[in-house]
């Protein structure tokens, strides 16, 4: 196994700490591990896409920060087909259904996880071309 190095700020790494512990991993590299492929999985699956993909998105943020997830998603209107935006607790959560190609699918996959405004990213694929599952 190859070891990485990381810098992380004391906040995120306390926050770290506390889900290794409540999550029952042995030592942070697991944990670490675990969200490492579970991304690779996520990009996996999104680059095996071609054609038109219809696709549902779940992202959540701070309602403080709803400008600038509202600029992010303004890059991407003419692919969103429905936007449900919901509010709990000073967390915005947005369900997107795009219906796009699926390069743009990607980048709007892309954009959503580099976003440091956005909490979370899920998505899951309502239909592929036919002929792709």
């Amino acid at each position: 196994m190859e070891i990485l190095s990381i810098s992380i700020d004391k906040n995120a790494l306390q926050k770290l700490n506390a889900v290794q512990k409540k999550l029952g991993f042995k030592s942070r590299s697991k944990m670490l591990r675990s969200a490492i492929l579970s991304l690779l999985k996520d990009y996996d699956a999104l680059e095996s896409l071609s054609g038109t993909v219809e696709s549902v998105f779940v992202i959540s943020y701070s309602e403080s920060e709803k400008n600038h997830v509202s600029d992010m998603l303004h890059r991407f209107e003419g692919t969103i087909k429905t936007e449900l935006h919901q509010h709990h607790s000073g967390t915005c959560i947005d369900i997107l259904n795009l219906y796009t190609s699926a390069e743009r699918t990607r980048e709007f996959f892309s954009a959503a996880k580099k976003n440091k405004c956005i909490y979370s990213v899920t998505y899951s694929i309502i239909s592929e071309p036919k002929g792709k599952g």
